[in-house]
């Protein structure tokens, strides 16, 4: 079973700032059929990507965050990393770690999720 842990969520101030990790197997993370990513639901929403990054290190953020959020990958720790700056109350969420891939077909592994709470 493939299991993504998170880690770095917790209460912080608007403006302030998180960064979160994501761990991975080695098989996922170094394999170039596999796109690492975040996602985020907030309470009575759905669930939303936030941004990915592939083996490659192209990354893809949401409009929303662009500017405030970085995606990164740490190849030696099989990690993926999301700093958070300038955080707003609108991104008060739980973050969960994805790993997709669609070869040979549709496969997403999931993290148990991370709660960033950004209140004053």
């Amino acid at each position: 079973q493939v299991q993504l842990v998170e880690t770095g969520g917790g209460l912080v101030q608007p403006g302030g700032s998180l960064r979160l990790a994501c761990a991975a197997p080695e098989s996922i993370f170094s394999s170039y059929l596999y796109v690492m990513g975040w996602y985020r639901q907030a309470p009575g929403r759905e669930r939303e990507k936030v941004a990915t990054i592939t083996t490659g290190g192209f990354t893809n953020i949401i409009d929303s965050v662009k500017g405030r959020f970085t995606i990164s990958r740490d190849n030696t720790k099989n990690t993926v990393h999301l700093q958070m700056n300038s955080l707003k109350p609108e991104d008060t969420a739980v973050y969960y770690c994805n790993a997709n891939t669609d070869y040979p077909r549709n496969v997403n592994y999931w993290g148990k999720g991370t709660l960033v709470t950004v209140s004053s």
